[in-house]
């Protein structure tokens, strides 16, 4: 059985709930009414399911006085028998639902996110394959509502992409796709192929958590910053102005680069986002290694290396392999479409393994 929060957490989130809407409704300045609107908007989920879940153990502890008390007439009595196992069965649900909406929340969550897609093994057919993966991003995107724009791309010869790094912004984006890190694999006949031969190619993904000035602090003696002029496909200028920005991070060597505009003021504050992003994502790795019972409660540790899923275009299917799920839908996941099914299946597992975590350390 689902064990609930302790009722004084509970008391304490209802009091501050109560607090920031007594607050808003005396006309705060204008800065105060922004933070308190934002986290009134975080708790009001939280508060319907505490209260939810107290009106079902109200519900539940007046069937069992009914049946307790020796003035319940027989009939009253078999009702509230009849009642108990579906009312236990809703407070169980509730407070399964209480404790995961309780769980730690990773601060990033919320957040826009920086998805980099490179080929990996496999030439122009891992580049087309970097390409699908691409579309199929963009396609999710476009379901959720989220703006795409890329940020720089490296074309392959064949089509595709050898390297493509795209902003996706929108609430919550890093919370949907964080999972989606790692090595995917694709198993089909290239166009290419004349004996119909399947072959594996693979790509690499990574989602990074939007970084803003708060997160990364960036200071110019630690930039080395140089322009250049921006190269097409084959080699040639894109155009004759020195666009393309390249920043390199001295302290950690990591180095960006953007060419995907024509003006070098958008260069190079995208290339600064994206600087942004890679060291902080940086951060909270180093963070994550440090802390090993978290990450034993994570769906797969983020590796870039680590292969995740498989792509089987002959069978029709896709496969997760950290929670070991397949799915027989290939072209609606490629095409966006049933991409949900995965991801919140990967949630799933993940609250699970944080709930087992917590159930542990009680």
């Amino acid at each position: 059985m689902s064990i609930a929060p302790p009722s004084d957490r509970l008391n304490a989130i209802l009091a501050r709930h109560d607090i920031i809407t007594a607050t808003l409704n005396a006309g705060p300045d204008p800065e105060t009414f922004v933070a308190l609107s934002r986290e009134l908007a975080e708790l009001d989920g939280v508060v319907s399911a505490i209260r939810a879940y107290r009106a079902m153990e109200d519900n539940l502890n007046g069937l069992q006085a009914l049946i307790d008390d020796a003035s319940t007439d027989a009939e009253m009595r078999s009702l509230a028998e009849d009642e108990l196992p579906q009312a236990r069965a809703d407070l169980e649900r509730a407070a399964q639902d209480l404790r995961i909406m309780l769980l730690p929340r990773d601060v990033a969550d919320e957040k826009s996110a920086i998805l980099e897609i490179r080929a990996g093994t496999g030439g122009d057919e891992a580049a087309l394959f970097a390409g699908d993966l691409l579309r199929m991003y963009t396609r999710y995107a476009d379901l959720k509502g989220w703006k795409v724009e890329i940020v720089s791309e490296s074309e392959g010869t064949a089509g595709g992409y050898k390297e493509v790094v795209a902003e996706i912004k929108g609430r919550g984006v890093f919370a949907r796709l964080k999972f989606e890190s790692g090595v995917h694999r694709v198993q089909r006949v290239p166009d290419t192929e004349t004996q119909g031969r399947i072959h594996t190619s693979a790509a690499t993904v990574a989602v990074l958590p939007e970084a803003e000035d708060v997160d990364v602090v960036l200071n110019d003696a630690d930039l080395k910053i140089d322009t250049m002029r921006a190269q097409g496909a084959g080699g040639q200028h894109v155009n004759k102005t020195e666009s393309a920005i390249r920043i390199t991070h001295i302290p950690t060597g990591t180095v960006v680069f953007v060419q995907d505009e024509r003006s070098q003021h958008k260069n190079r504050a995208r290339a600064m986002a994206l600087l942004r992003a890679r060291l902080y994502d940086a951060e909270r790795t180093a963070k994550d290694a440090a802390r090993a019972a978290d990450r034993k409660a994570q769906v797969g540790s983020g590796d870039r290396s680590e292969r995740i899923r498989t792509y089987n275009f002959p069978q029709g299917r896709v496969t997760d392999h950290r929670i070991n799920l397949t799915l027989y839908k290939l072209e609606e996941v490629i095409a966006g479409n049933a991409l949900d099914e995965l991801i919140d299946a990967l949630i799933t597992e993940h609250q699970a393994a944080q709930l087992a975590a917590q159930d542990q350390a009680a």
